[in-house]
């Protein structure tokens, strides 16, 4: 009665529930339900409807509750809530500072003419202005040896064990984010969001209840790029302040990011990659950070699918007939390399997780494809290889004879760029060169050990043995990739190799064209493919 699901249907039928209740979510998180009378006991009003003269001062302190004393570093004794501005001051920083400590800067909100630590309605946020941070290792010429002397210094400069590369090192944040809800929103005191909760202060004013103005330090603005690495010789560092108004619905969104990133730190992410994520939410508009939420759920879904029906594929493949074999096992090596480079160069975990997993993949690929079988004696490993019939022999020939008109072109450029790189640019150590003069090779002419497959193609007029759903998938991906490219941050050569998949793409559909499938014709196991299609149950009599 009911028609059997498939799991590709599935899948999809989960991600559209997906799709459909994060669009809920965010319904949710960017809207609020206002109090409809004013006059309701409920109804909690904003103090900024009464225009009241407003003063900005920030401090900075040791401790976050201002513990040991603090210092003025900044006021606006006329601020304006709908003005915004910027300014850059520079601060004084404590011996303690100096030397790998923490300063926080406590920001007020309150009365003018009133100080701040005695206005019974200021508000205030206090926020940390330095971070901790392993410094980047320095870069040397490995010919020369310029720069070394410095490299030899912070090598020495620790007493204990550990290296100064290793030691997280106090680094300065140069800016500093305030915003303010400036809309007169009346909440409604049963429909009060708990994001909003903490950053609300209420006090009573006859018979209304009245909320202080609603004060945001945006943490989300901190990136990487400005950190300034703090050392015992600093004794004054510039802070940009900024200052805009924000709607609420925005304010409770970047609530939500800000404990987003929060979490993830506490689950083990770095300082760089929760700036990876920092940057898709700061660099990015509204508008196209909710497309970029979509292209990211597809790309999820094509990447599962394509993960599916290449494993499905490959599982069930028995013979390497059509397929080249060195273009898989240069695969594997391609992305074994770009891992480690990407490893080295401490990639977003967004980027290196995916490359780590599709290397693990591609070493399965290249076991099926030599029909490698290990054999352990001991601990001894043992490898046997498969026996290759007439028509992988053939395979082979056609794909040997692609690489050696390749290998003419190839290999001397590779090895020209190691040298040219080894002798004019400069790296943190002979295992960064290496690995930089594989995946250069691999990103420039990477592409070109893609060509054997459509030699083969060529020669056996014929796309059928490639596995075209996966491919598919990939393709999409592809695409999506290229969108991709310039919201995550990346190496520049990794981001090239984006845009050069799309021409390898555009190849093999041409091909696909130029080469369409024969139904007719037998395959390697006797069958044609209307023969598969046909049902295998039993034939129902009318």
């Amino acid at each position: 009665m009911f028609q059997k699901t498939s799991f590709t249907t599935l899948i999809v039928g989960v991600f559209v529930v997906y799709v459909l209740h994060t669009c809920w979510v965010m319904y949710g998180i960017v809207y609020t339900k206002p109090c409809e009378n004013p006059k309701f006991e409920n109804c909690i009003n904003p103090y900024l409807a009464g225009k009241p003269r407003l003063q900005l001062s920030i401090y900075t302190a040791l401790r976050p509750n201002a513990d040991g004393g603090h210092t003025l570093i900044h006021e606006e004794e006329d601020f304006d809530v709908e003005t915004k501005f910027e300014r850059i001051v520079n601060v004084s920083l404590p011996k303690k500072t100096c030397k790998n400590g923490t300063l926080y800067a406590m920001v007020f909100l309150h009365q003018a003419g009133m100080s701040p630590w005695q206005d019974p309605r200021q508000v205030h946020l206090v926020s940390q202005l330095t971070t901790y941070m392993i410094p980047k290792p320095p870069e040397v010429s490995l010919i020369s040896g310029e720069e070394a002397t410095q490299a030899e210094q912070l090598k020495r400069k620790p007493k204990g064990g550990d290296s100064a590369v290793d030691r997280p090192v106090s680094h300065w944040r140069s800016r500093l984010t305030l915003n303010v809800v400036s809309e007169d929103f009346i909440f409604d005191r049963d429909f009060l969001p708990s994001d909003v909760h903490r950053y609300l202060r209420v006090f009573q004013n006859g018979k209304k209840r009245v909320y202080l103005p609603l004060l945001f330090v945006d943490e989300l603005s901190n990136r990487v790029k400005d950190l300034m690495e703090i050392n015992s010789t600093s004794t004054e560092l510039p802070l940009t302040i900024s200052y805009d108004t924000i709607s609420l619905g925005k304010l409770r969104f970047w609530i939500h990011m800000q404990d987003a990133v929060y979490s993830l730190q506490q689950f083990g992410f770095t300082e760089k990659d929760a700036d990876e994520i920092k940057g898709i939410f700061v660099e990015t508009n509204l508008y196209f950070l909710a497309l970029t939420f979509f292209v990211a759920a597809f790309h999820l879904l094509f990447d599962f699918l394509a993960f599916k029906h290449d494993i499905s594929f490959w599982k069930q493949k028995k013979s390497m007939v059509g397929m080249s074999s060195k273009a898989v096992l240069w695969r594997c090596f391609s992305t074994i390399v770009i891992f480690m480079y990407l490893f080295d160069e401490q990639t977003s975990l967004l980027v290196l997780i995916p490359a780590g997993v599709g290397s693990m993949i591609e070493v399965w690929k290249v076991k099926k494809a030599f029909k490698i079988q290990v054999i352990w004696k001991g601990v001894k490993p043992t490898f046997i290889f498969g026996k290759s019939d007439e028509s992988e022999r053939r395979t082979v020939e056609y794909d040997t004879l692609a690489m050696k008109y390749l290998s003419y072109l190839l290999y001397p450029m590779c090895i020209g760029g190691a040298v040219y790189a080894l002798v004019f640019l400069r790296y943190k150590s002979w295992f960064s060169w290496i690995i930089n003069s594989l995946v250069n090779g691999v990103y420039v002419f990477g592409f070109l050990f893609m060509l054997p497959q459509l030699f083969v193609n060529y020669k056996f007029k014929s796309v059928a043995h490639l596995p075209w759903k996966a491919f598919m998938y990939k393709a999409f991906n592809t695409f999506i990739d290229d969108i991709f490219a310039f919201i995550i941050t990346m190496p520049t050569s990794h981001r090239l190799a984006c845009f050069r998949d799309d021409v390898v793409f555009l190849v093999y559909l041409y091909q696909r064209w130029l080469y369409p499938v024969d139904k007719t014709r037998m395959n390697e196991y006797g069958l044609s493919y209307t023969e598969e299609e046909k049902p295998k149950g039993k034939a129902h009599k009318d």
